[in-house]
């Protein structure tokens, strides 16, 4: 592997941790550099490997940080979990064209709900999702976290912040955990089908830690206020990406 290849890895690797830590959607930095080194049947089993590592940074940051809801993330683990693990299987087999263009939709609609409605973002309330509409709703995100990754972390905040009423911070941090769960399991399905390139995944992991350190710290000291912001540029980025590239 030449040192331009590596240099590529970490650079895409610390922007799309950076991103996905406060927001979402990093991985549509790193997934076409993978796809031009690696190969597009590889390139998503790869890049799970570098968001393992990058939610165990976030993870310890928002925890020593005392943002973890704990109590809120636990019930949501198994059905996240059980999502990811279909839709990781399916990825193994199908192509991930036409999920990724319905939820470019979505994520336009959260962006939108972010810049004319933002009080709904900067404040915690009461969760509006009642059981059995909130293990449905997060075994659907897992089911489209484990199948493409890319823009899951947009899907996950809006469940988390606007459904179950936990403001940005707390909401991020609440993100990471679940997408640290889940990540193995697909991580693990990816490998077995022969469709992670182990040494890639690890040079551009070393990038996604760095900006996973530096998004959590940053959202920590900072707040909401500017979360909101990353949020709406990276979401209208990512829709963007994702309907017309």
């Amino acid at each position: 592997m030449s040192w331009v290849t590596i240099v590529a890895l970490l650079a895409a690797g610390m922007a799309a941790g950076f991103v996905n830590t406060v927001a979402g959607g990093g991985s549509v930095i790193s997934l076409p550099v993978l796809v031009e080194l690696v190969g597009a049947s590889v390139a998503n089993g790869t890049n799970r490997v570098a968001i393992l590592l990058q939610n165990i940074v976030g993870v310890s940051s928002f925890h020593q940080g005392k943002k973890v809801p704990w109590r809120f993330v636990l019930p949501l683990l198994a059905p996240t979990l059980a999502g990811a693990g279909v839709g990781a299987w399916v990825a193994t087999l199908l192509s991930a064209a036409a999920m990724k263009k319905v939820f470019a939709v979505v994520i336009v609609l959260v962006a939108l709900s972010v810049l004319v409605r933002p009080s709904r973002w900067m404040r915690e309330g009461e969760s509006k999702l009642r059981e059995p509409w909130r293990s449905l709703a997060f075994f659907g995100i897992g089911l489209y976290g484990g199948f493409v990754q890319a823009g899951v972390g947009f899907l996950m905040l809006a469940g988390l912040v606007l459904g179950g009423g936990l403001g940005l911070v707390r909401g991020n941090a609440a993100k990471v955990v679940l997408i640290l769960a889940y990540t193995p399991l697909a991580l693990y399905l990816f490998f077995r089908a022969g469709q992670v390139d182990l040494a890639a995944g690890l040079i551009l992991g070393v990038g996604n830690m760095a900006g996973a350190l530096i998004a959590s710290r940053l959202a920590i000291a900072k707040g909401a206020g500017w979360i909101r912001w990353v949020l709406a540029v990276a979401a209208v980025a990512a829709a963007g990406r994702m309907l017309f590239f």
